[in-house]
């Protein structure tokens, strides 16, 4: 599955929206010209079957040693669930807190100390979040050979904070694939393509909304 099919595939069920003059802000409180609800593929068979399988695909090329597959909360759940499903493997996700009643878990399914674990998410922005998630399962005794994930933004913060954590990632998609192809397929306009580019560069540089100089 390429990189642009996953493109096509995400921009012609809206899962990726564009908002360069008027800009979506994160939790972080970053603002963003692109916001991208993976969430939407769910809802698509054909673009959920291409997502699923090239999310397979990543896995069997990369992490050949692979155990267990564990998902992110709450995004990256079905994805795991769904590729576990395709590869005939075990999964289980990790919450972003622990339970205050039962067994009070953080990790849910069997994890054994040693076993070796592929984190699936949906998205990568600064890629805080998904180390939160490394860091448990290491914590756990897991051993995490690295991140699928469906989309990233490509930020220097985040291409840093997992190069620092000694962890990889491999995406079906990243910012500059989607920029290009709903610039070629008239979701934006061409012009708009050098605007989200200098937000990958440089989120903390707001000159690129409104088309400001």
């Amino acid at each position: 599955m390429t990189n642009i099919q996953i493109a096509k595939d995400l921009l012609e069920i809206h899962a990726v929206f564009f908002r360069p003059d008027e800009p979506f802000v994160w939790a972080s409180g970053i603002k963003s010209p692109v916001y991208c609800d993976n969430r939407l593929t769910l809802t698509a068979p054909s673009v959920r079957k291409d997502v699923e399988s090239g999310l397979a695909e990543l896995v069997r090329t990369y992490y050949p040693e692979c155990q267990v597959l564990m998902g992110t909360s709450t995004a990256g759940i079905a994805h795991a669930a769904i590729v576990g499903h395709l590869l005939d493997m075990p999964m289980g996700y990790v919450r972003a807190g622990a339970k205050d009643h039962g067994r009070k878990n953080q990790i849910e399914g069997r994890l054994e100390p040693g076993q070796k674990v592929v984190v699936v998410e949906d998205l990568i922005s600064t890629g805080g979040s998904v180390l939160e998630v490394v860091d448990i399962l290491r914590q756990a005794g897991a051993v995490v050979l690295g991140i699928v994930s469906i989309f990233t933004y490509g930020m220097r913060k985040g291409i840093e904070r997992l190069a620092a954590a000694g962890v990889e990632n491999h995406s079906l998609c990243d910012f500059d694939t989607i920029a290009r192809v709903a610039a070629e397929t008239g979701y934006i306009q061409s012009a708009d393509v050098a605007r989200l580019l200098a937000f990958r560069d440089n989120p903390g540089d707001e000159s690129w909304i409104g088309g400001k100089k």
